[in-house]
């Protein structure tokens, strides 16, 4: 209940719908008792029991009951009966059928456009809420989730939370109303037929709540087989190329026939429990039709009848209206507890606290004026460390180069630098104020990253490079891009600089994708850059241009440079070898390539290559 709770309480800013929601539902339910209701004097003309004793000599006062309505309806049938005989009874009672079946249906078309005003504004306010959520999350929680099960609790969850929405809403408000209104009718016409069947439908209501709390175990894991076949397809749509060169399409497809498989499994069993409760509720509900006929039947046949024929027609009329929403409160079990537990992982995700926070009154830095300083940082991701006692000092216009052996810990240093994770020991400065203390947001804004591999999206160019940047210039992005050596292969482009590039960049080579991605971080004329083997994946004449580009891009700013290829970082002020996540050498190229140490050993082996 407590999670159901929680998915409504993102319906805040509805509450106007809501009375509206709940008068169009009261009319809805009034006017559909009245079109069984009305067949009562229509019945008892064709039956010939009608009769001008009966009439009501006088429109009754106003009074806010059904024997107010009755008695004028009463007064105008009789009226009409008297002066135009029983087929003018007949149009009158007909005509009024009409329209209680025109305002029946437009309040049920109001009540339903209204549920699903609500439906749709919650699920957008949870949908909001989720990708705030999940984006807010520091990066270490992504290495450890399935890129797949989250896309599915975003997306697959939240599209079964939103049929939980509307069906509950319905079954707390709409159908218990039309109950109310059809079991008054009940009372009306016979109060001993309704306390039978009242006894009687609460045993089927049981019945149905035990097969629906059967449902959420079957859900939840149903879901979490969805989130896994989700997971697989995005492995195997990014990894294609991969699939296709190793011939593992049968490895790949073995391994999705296993997922789908066990899907099929949970779903069969899921299915069984949900489809359940439809035929038993409405057997149940026959054979409580079925003692009505030989109950009602009887007072219908005593010579003293107590129960008229027209009347106990009507009375099984209503009754099998009763089904209705009483059935759809039983299906509606069923698809609250699937909802249920897609809103329990849905909110996992919600309620994750991320790692990496900011302090409540944390430093905005507004300048970078010194420099950075490692101070004795190591860091580990679980278990074992992976940078130890890490010390260096970046100072402003300085350039440091990481270089060693893949693994080494070269990309955790410029991962710590932005705060994308905390040291475990140990501190990290800028111009002297410790990372923890200063907000992320203004800390972030003074780098600039560009990574060997090209992130980009599936939108234009001009949006590519001025990613995150609002009101962004023309003359500014294009000014960005002849920095990075990009205009000239955008001009190229079909639409230039408003080309849409697909996903990840895919309709450019590497060089150039590398270059937009350079471009970006130009746009954002970053303080601090920091450069992750932004060559090491490029041809040697992609190399080239791209290096010229990151020349360019460095001029007069402070870098920390993660090199593969040591020519590129030759002129760096200080060389960092870094080796099982520790400092094994520290120098200049001059001054390293003079020790004879692992750094000149590095180098020695790219000159063999």
């Amino acid at each position: 209940m407590k999670t159901y709770l929680r998915i409504l309480s993102y319906g805040k800013g509805l509450g106007g719908y809501l009375p509206m929601y709940a008068v169009s539902v009261i009319f809805y339910a009034i006017f559909s008792v009245l079109n069984i209701a009305l067949l009562v004097p229509m019945l008892e003309v064709l039956f010939d029991k009608a009769g001008s004793g009966q009439a009501i000599s006088s429109i009754p006062d106003f009074s806010l009951n059904i024997t107010y309505f009755k008695d004028v309806f009463n007064f105008y049938f009789y009226q009409i009966m008297d002066a135009q005989g029983k087929m003018g009874a007949l149009k009158f009672v007909g005509a009024a059928l009409v329209g209680a079946a025109l305002f029946s249906n437009l309040f049920r078309y109001i009540n339903s456009v209204l549920l699903g005003i609500m439906r749709v504004r919650v699920i957008e306010n949870l949908r909001i809420d989720v990708y705030e959520e999940v984006t807010g999350l520091d990066i270490g929680y992504f290495t450890n989730e399935r890129k797949g099960d989250i896309m599915s609790r975003i997306t697959n969850d939240v599209q079964q939370v939103e049929q939980t929405v509307s069906d509950s809403i319905r079954v707390l408000m709409q159908e218990p109303v039309q109950l109310i209104g059809f079991f008054y009718a009940l009372f009306v016409i016979s109060p001993s037929l309704t306390l039978f069947t009242l006894l009687l439908l609460p045993l089927s209501g049981g019945l149905i709540a035990s097969i629906a709390k059967r449902l959420k175990r079957n859900a939840s894991l149903a879901q979490g087989a969805l989130g896994r076949i989700a997971n697989h397809v995005e492995e195997s749509i990014s990894g294609i190329r991969l699939i296709k060169a190793f011939t593992a399409r049968p490895y790949m497809l073995n391994k999705f026939k296993k997922e789908v498989f066990d899907y099929s499994r949970l779903s069969i069993s899921l299915t069984k429990k949900v489809e359940l409760a439809s035929p038993v509720s409405e057997f149940l509900g026959i054979a409580v039709v079925a003692g009505l006929l030989l109950i009602g039947g009887s007072m219908v046949l005593k010579p003293d009848a107590t129960l008229g024929a027209s009347a106990f027609i009507t009375f099984i009329m209503l009754f099998a209206r009763v089904l209705q929403p009483a059935k759809a409160i039983t299906s509606s079990l069923s698809t609250l507890q699937r909802g249920i537990a897609s809103g329990e992982r849905i909110f996992a995700i919600v309620d994750t606290k991320p790692k990496i926070t900011e302090k409540k009154n944390a430093q905005e830095i507004d300048d970078f004026s010194r420099g950075i300083e490692f101070k004795d940082v190591s860091f580990k991701y679980e278990e074992d460390l992976v940078l130890k006692n890490i010390s260096f000092k970046l100072d402003k216009g300085k350039t440091i180069a990481l270089v060693g052996m893949s693994g080494g810990g070269k990309s955790t240093i410029a991962d710590l630098l932005p705060r994308f994770y905390d040291p475990t020991e140990g501190e990290i400065t800028i111009d002297g104020t410790d990372l923890k203390d200063c907000s992320l947001n203004s800390l972030r804004k003074q780098m600039g990253v560009v990574t060997q591999e090209s992130i980009l999206f599936n939108d234009t160019i001009f949006n590519n490079i001025a990613f995150g940047l609002e009101n962004a210039s023309q003359e500014d992005v294009i000014q960005a891009a002849k920095i990075a050596n990009a205009h000239d292969f955008i001009m190229e482009t079909p639409n230039g600089y408003q080309t849409i590039i697909g996903e990840d960049g895919s309709k450019l080579s590497g060089g150039q994708r590398q270059r937009l991605s350079i471009a970006r971080a130009v746009m954002k004329n970053p303080a601090i850059l920091i450069l992750d083997e932004a060559t090491s994946a490029l041809d040697s004449h992609a190399e080239r241009q791209v290096q010229e580009a990151i020349t360019n891009l460095m001029s007069n700013r402070t870098s920390l440079v993660i090199a593969h290829r040591l020519s590129t970082i030759q002129h760096a002020d200080e060389i960092l070898v870094i080796e099982r996540g520790e400092i094994k050498e520290r120098g200049t190229h001059e001054e390293l390539m003079k020790k004879g140490g692992t750094y000149k050993s590095l180098q020695d082996m790219q000159n063999i290559k």
